[in-house]
């Protein structure tokens, strides 16, 4: 076991212990949290600094709410139902469209609009909230996946993952729905994250359950070397997070959509540390050096420099 501990320590690995002291608890101010914890502030945050999100249609914070279900709902090309403070994608519907006078959901299921009103008051209730918490339900566009992810996803749509310590973007990865995650692009339910060169914007390597992989583990396609499109865009949006928020260390999560461009989807204030394993490298050594950097002061632009700089001189995957 201690060999082990100092063989993921001599490699740079983070683990949850440390990301707790050091980042999460030195640098995010509680009294922020509720900026990224409740994704309806953040849209709100985000839309005064120009990041785009996804269209927000409606909020339903009570049965008075719901009575405007259908009207709100009235989207030919789909919605998402979310619950405004869930994480880890629980309690999300994805519907792609009517369905014989209900509606499709991603997954190929038909509901109609009991299985809809149910689903909001759990999400009312509080049952895929932070500790529990009375919410409410966010009812916004749904995302068409950028073609370029579409050879190697399974249904749903894929996000891109940033960690951006005082402003600037450090560690990445492209997260893919499997069949397994059941479309979704959540690493911890089977989906597939894969490193992004920060410098680039280049795909390399690849995890799944914690394995290393070279393949879509359902398409087959080869992860490696596709390149994110909007990669500068992807990359001051991150940076921007750190303005609207406060929060020294984030996870930001942006989608890229066809027609739109890449969307910021949420921010999160305690992002997990699995990237390390999808780019197959820890990131002490980035953290250590964007700590020493005084870029709070410097502007968006600024900072994604940096963070090219750094990508480059500390030789990250693909560089």
């Amino acid at each position: 076991m201690y060999n082990t501990y100092r063989a993921l320590r001599k490699n740079g690995v983070i683990g949850i212990n440390e990301r707790n002291v050091r980042y999460v608890s030195a640098l995010n101010p509680r009294k922020y949290f509720y900026k990224v914890d409740d994704k309806e502030v953040t849209k709100t945050l985000a839309a005064a600094a120009g990041i785009p999100t996804p269209e927000l249609y409606g909020v339903i914070k009570d049965a008075r709410d719901m009575k405007r279900l259908p009207e709100i709902m009235d989207h030919p090309d789909g919605f998402v139902i979310k619950p405004a403070q869930g994480s880890q994608g629980k309690g999300i519907f994805v519907v792609e469209g009517p369905l014989k006078g209900g509606w499709r959901l991603s997954s190929g299921r038909r509901v109609d609009l009991d299985d809809i009103k149910f689903q909001i008051n759990n999400m009312l209730s509080g049952m895929y909230s932070l500790g529990g918490q009375p919410d409410k339900a966010l009812i916004e566009y749904r995302v068409k996946f950028d073609d370029i992810f579409g050879k190697v996803s399974y249904k749903g749509v894929p996000d891109i993952r940033l960690i951006v310590l005082k402003g600037i973007p450090i560690f990445s990865m492209v997260r893919l729905p499997t069949a397994e995650s059941d479309g979704k692009a959540n690493l911890h339910k089977g989906g597939v994250g894969v490193g992004v060169n920060i410098a680039t914007g280049l795909t390399a390597r690849a995890m799944q359950f914690d394995r290393l992989i070279d393949i879509h583990p359902d398409t087959a396609h080869p992860l490696e070397d596709i390149q994110a499109p909007y990669w500068e865009d992807i990359l001051l949006m991150a940076a921007k997070s750190y303005d609207v928020t406060g929060l020294g260390y984030i996870g930001v999560d942006v989608v890229l959509d066809r027609e739109k461009g890449p969307l910021l989807l949420e921010l999160n204030a305690r992002p997990g540390i699995s990237i390390q394993i999808a780019n197959r490298r820890g990131m002490r050594e980035v953290l250590e050096r964007a700590m020493s950097l005084s870029a709070t002061n410097r502007t968006a632009k600024e900072r994604v420099k940096i963070a090219k700089e750094l990508a480059i001189e500390l030789n990250p995957i693909g560089a």
